[in-house]
This record gives C-alpha cells, sequence and structure tokens, in this order.
C-alpha cells in the first residue's frame, strides 16, 4: 500500500512501477541479508560456479526445467548468458552444485534482467538466502550468507516466475573458499520441489496474467499446493476482541494526501468496522522502534485537522463501536525487527503510541522484510501489554500468502494465537497457481477464492481470512474487482454459491470479511465499495 504522493498504488510513498524501480537505487532487504544494486561492478574474485557466464555457449555445469539456452545476446558481458522461459507450471528453474566450507561466509551474485528473476541457494544448513527483481535492464542480484556446521555442498538456483516471458542471467558469482568434494550438476528437480523464502520488496507491477506483486513474491510455490502444514503457532484458537462482528469490513485510512479524496478520520465511512491508519514510520536512529505524527501536508490540506481533532475522532469512532489500529508499513515504513534488541524497540515503541493515542491495535503491511521470528516476538510481547482485546491484522502482498515457505505467512502462523485477520491485497499480483494447482488471473472471483483457499489449506482459520481488494481502479496498478465480485466470492467461500469456475473443496462460513485500500479511494469513488460490500458483510450469518 504505497502512499507515493499523486501515486495511485496501494500504499503510501511507493517507488514507481514496476515492481522493483530500475534505476540506480540500492534496496536493501531488511532483515534478510539481501540487497539489489543496479550500478555496475566487476567479476567477483575466486567465484566457485562454473560457466556462471555461459560463454561456453552451452549450459555445461547447469540442470535447467523447461525451456533453457545459452544465448550471444543480450548478455551482460563476455559472449553467452543464460536464457530461459518458464510455463504455466515450471519456473525454468537452472541449478548448479558448489562445494563449500561449514562456518563459512559465502557472497552469491548475478547480473538478471526479466520478469521476476529469483536467484538463491539451498541447503546452506542455515537461513536459505534468496533474492528477487523485476526489470526489463541488467540489475544485479547479490546476498551474503554462512553455512552450517554441517554443509558441504549448497545447491545455487536461478530462476523465473510461472507464466511470465523469458528471462536472463548473466555472470553467476559465489565468492568464498572452496569445499574439498568435487561439484556435480544437480539433477533436474521436479516443478513441485520449489520452495524459495518470500521476497520483502516493495513491487507494484502491471496487470498481467503473471505475477506482478504489488509487492510484495517471496516464494516459488509448489504449483499444486494441497497440503495442508502443520501450523506454527502455540494456540489453535485466537481470543474474541470485544466488540468486533462476527465478520467485518477494514479500511485503510490515508495518513497523507496522494490525490485521492482526502478524509479526517471522522469522515471514514460507517460501514468501516477497522479503520487502519497508514502509516507508522520507522525511528531511523533506532532500529525497529516506530513513531507516528499527524501528516502536515494533510492537516493543510483539511483546513487545519489538527492532532487534538484526531485524537477526538479516534475516541468517536471507537465511541461508534469501531475498532482504530496503526498500521506499519509504507515506503517511509520501513521497519526492520530482525534481531532481539529491534523485537524490544518496536514493542516498546508501538505500546507508547497505542497508550498515547488510544488506538486498539496494529496493522502489518510490511513490503520491505518480515522476520517471522522475532516480528512474531515483538507482537506477542505488544499483545501481552495491550491485554486481550488487542487487534491485530496483516495485509501482505498475494504472493507472501502463496506458500507456507513465505516468511509472512510463518509470520501469520506464528501469531495465530493472538491474530485478528490476514487481508490478503489480491491484486497488482498478475495470475498465480491456486490451490488446486490451476493458475487464475487476478481481477477475478477464481483467483481470490482459489488464493484463500491456500490461507485456510496453509493453517489458518477462516475467521483469520478476508479479501483484500482496492475501492477503484485508481488505486491499483491491477486486479481491481466490482463490489459484486467481492460480495459474490465472499458467498462463494461461506456458503458455495455464486462461485466461478473455482468452487472451494469446503464451505467457510465464519470467512472474515473484506478490506479496501482504501477508505480515501472507496470516497473518491462514490462509496461504492463501502455502500456494497458493507451492508453485504454485516448481513452474513
Amino acid at each position: 500500500m504505497a502512499r507515493t504522493l499523486n501515486q495511485p498504488a496501494h500504499k503510501r510513498r511507493r517507488s514507481t512501477l514496476p515492481a522493483l524501480a530500475a534505476g540506480a537505487t540500492a534496496l536493501a532487504l531488511a532483515g534478510t541479508g539481501l540487497a539489489l544494486f543496479a550500478g555496475g561492478a566487476n567479476a567477483a574474485v575466486g567465484n566457485l560456479v562454473s560457466n556462471g557466464g555461459f560463454d561456453t555457449g552451452n549450459l555445461a555445469g547447469w540442470s535447467c526445467t523447461g525451456a533453457a539456452s545459452a544465448v550471444s545476446t543480450p548478455v551482460h558481458s563476455g559472449t553467452g548468458a543464460l536464457q530461459a522461459t518458464p510455463g504455466a507450471a515450471d519456473t525454468a528453474e537452472c541449478t548448479q552444485t558448489v562445494s563449500v566450507l561449514p562456518n563459512t561466509s559465502y557472497t552469491l551474485s548475478s547480473w538478471v534482467q526479466g520478469p521476476y528473476v529469483y536467484l538463491g541457494a539451498r541447503g546452506t544448513g542455515g537461513t536459505d538466502p534468496s533474492a528477487w527483481s523485476n526489470q526489463t535492464s541488467w540489475n544485479q542480484l547479490s546476498t551474503t550468507f554462512t553455512t552450517g556446521a554441517s554443509a558441504r555442498s549448497i545447491t545455487l538456483y536461478v530462476h523465473g516466475w510461472y507464466g511470465q516471458s523469458a528471462y536472463f542471467a548473466d555472470d553467476i558469482t559465489l565468492t568464498g573458499p572452496a569445499g574439498t568434494a568435487s561439484p556435480t550438476p544437480t539433477a533436474t528437480p521436479s516443478p513441485t520441489a520449489t520452495a524459495t523464502a518470500s521476497p520483502t520488496a516493495t513491487a507494484t507491477p502491471t496487470q498481467t496474467a503473471s505475477p506482478t506483486a504489488t509487492a510484495t513474491p517471496t516464494q516459488t510455490a509448489t504449483p499444486t499446493q494441497t497440503a495442508t502444514p502443520t501450523p506454527t503457532a502455540t494456540a489453535t484458537t485466537t481470543p474474541p476482541v470485544t466488540g468486533l462482528p462476527k465478520h467485518v469490513v477494514t479500511g485503510y485510512w490515508h495518513n497523507f494526501d496522494n490525490g485521492a479524496t482526502v478524509q479526517k478520520l471522522s469522515d471514514v465511512q460507517s460501514a468501516y468496522d477497522i479503520i487502519a491508519v497508514s502509516f507508522a514510520d520507522a525511528v531511523p536512529t533506532k532500529g525497529g522502534a516506530i513513531s507516528f505524527t499527524l501528516d502536515p501536508a494533510l492537516s493543510k490540506a483539511l483546513g487545519g485537522y489538527t492532532d487534538a481533532q484526531f485524537r477526538a475522532d479516534v475516541k468517536a469512532k471507537q465511541a461508534a463501536g469501531k475498532k482504530v489500529i496503526l498500521s506499519i508499513g509504507g515506503q517511509n515504513g520501513a521497519i526492520a525487527v530482525g534481531d532481539t534488541a529491534a523485537a524490544t524497540a518496536f514493542t516498546d515503541s508501538a505500546y507508547a503510541i497505542i497508550k498515547d493515542y488510544g488506538f486498539d491495535g496494529i496493522d502489518v503491511d510490511l513490503e520491505n522484510g518480515v522476520n517471522p521470528t522475532y516480528l512474531g516476538n515483538a507482537l506477542h510481547s505488544l499483545q501481552s501489554k495491550v491485554g486481550p482485546n488487542f487487534v491485530l491484522t496483516m495485509a501482505p502482498e498475494t504472493i507472501g500468502m502463496y506458500s507456507t515457505a513465505g516468511a509472512y505467512f510463518q509470520l501469520a502462523l506464528n501469531t495465530k494465537d493472538i491474530l485478528t485477520v490476514v487481508n490478503t491485497q489480491f491484486y497488482n499480483s498478475g495470475g498465480m497457481n491456486g490451490c488446486d494447482g490451476k493458475v487464475y488471473t487476478q481481477g477475478t472471483i477464481d483467483f481470490i477464492t482459489s488464493q484463500v483457499c491456500t490461507q485456510i489449506q496453509g493453517g489458518l482459520r477462516p475467521d483469520q481470512v478476508g479479501i483484500g481488494v482496492p475501492a477503484s481502479s485508481k488505486a491499483a496498478g491491477g486486479g481491481y474487482v466490482s463490489p459484486t465480485v467481492v460480495n459474490n466470492a465472499l458467498d462463494c467461500l461461506a456458503t458455495g454459491k455464486n462461485c466461478g469456475s473455482f468452487v472451494p473443496p469446503a464451505k467457510w462460513p465464519t470467512i472474515r470479511g473484506a478490506m479496501t485500500w482504501s477508505t480515501n479511494w472507496d470516497a473518491n469513488n462514490g462509496n461504492a465499495f463501502s455502500n456494497a460490500v458493507g451492508p453485504f458483510v454485516h448481513q452474513m450469518p
């Protein structure tokens, strides 16, 4: 959900389309040790990769699935590069096994171009690294990792994304001391065996039939996502939050002016049960800490909206039975909670803001790095401070909830015992496999219902899952659906009626409801979302 001024994409201060902005900017993937560079770099010394430049004119040393070959153009350097074209059920992955030493640091890098190119390593014995980008020109992916105590070899990989066009890779290097074993090319992997960690970079691609997520992919998901993993949460039920109805409508309120209708908090439409104030900001001098200030530009646009008026509006909304929460996210809200100190800083600062403004809880809307362990611990600590009526919502990008291998999905499962609802952004995503293994295109009822199915089969309760959509076509780069489609999707999930071609394997009458980005874009669109979806959700049994 970008809050860039004069930009309609879903979050404030988001960078421009496509998914990862090109140019000289370096995008650090917080908490993961990953980085994306758009500048030049010399070839790494001590490269352990065989034929990493593909200058042999063939794929010697590599094992690839799908349509892959060495080409003479385009290349980043030398005379060759890898070109591979994914299919509907194949990511066109190329792998190579390399000998390494245990307890040793290595740097993996590659120059890539094309839609959704992933680079990473498996079997490191520690946290397996991954990085990705979506650019039409050469850009360098780089990640540093440390092998575990028993690691003797690792599998390097590069791949694209289901149904996307061809990608290119060149000058793949692994820098570090060589191991003692003789590396051999890996056997051709099955398309269903790939599971990459969820990228946390902000992304807002254009509407296509393939993943162009607003953020947010993090994993190469198994095309046949039908297994039901064991949840990692410590409890199976979430304590009921007093005052929240069984089915809820969530809306994001802009604490900024980006061209949508500006609103005071008191102007937020009455159909919204949970209002997410967007957004908190990161404290640059203290990792993990957040702050909140009413935006001066918004105040001016509203003719002098004051902090005191805002606080009064929070209380008035709560008196009307609404929950007002603070959302963490946005480009300037690049909050990284990657260690114990950052977790403590987050908990303490968030609790101070909640007590100061009277917020009911926190919404996690990060698109720049999610550590499910430390952030999960911080959220548990925060809930213990606030009490049982703490509201915890999340709004991951679709790719973040595509597989339980993703960090965002892991965070949801790790906090399942205190989680109110996950409202995934079912837009700016392109096409993705549903829980039945078939590819569905964003902007359709089948896309929405098949992704919800994946999340429930992955371990979330139906009452913890909601539908996230843009309030108008101006609010996102792609994936807008009419309020009628939203209502039909909810009806399909709850009762099995009004479904598209995809029919869920079960009925989930406790499905939680719907979310939109945003109340401001809803107002800009004549309140079409809240006027139609609100009454439908509130009449659901």
